[in-house]
């Protein structure tokens, strides 16, 4: 496991969905690899602080950009 497969499975693995052998492996890889363990402890600590909290509304200039931004992605990966 190197660090791109770290980042692209860090969510599964943050929510217990990740197969074990690959569970391991990145586990493995984090007891070695400082920066991807501060990224999942990071990712982790924003998580749980996120949902722990009360929603907030974006501003509508944030909510357009963040929009646009979204459909620009959508374009590219479709």
């Amino acid at each position: 496991m190197n660090c791109k497969h770290v980042i692209r499975e860090l969510m599964d693995y943050l929510d217990g969905e990740l197969a074990l052998e690959a569970r391991l492996e990145l586990e493995e890889h984090l007891k070695h690899c400082r920066d991807c363990h501060l990224v999942v402890d990071q990712t982790r600590m924003t998580v749980q602080l996120f949902c722990d909290s009360e929603p907030v509304e974006l501003p509508k200039e944030v909510k357009a950009r963040l929009h646009k931004a979204v459909r620009k992605k959508a374009r590219v990966l479709g």
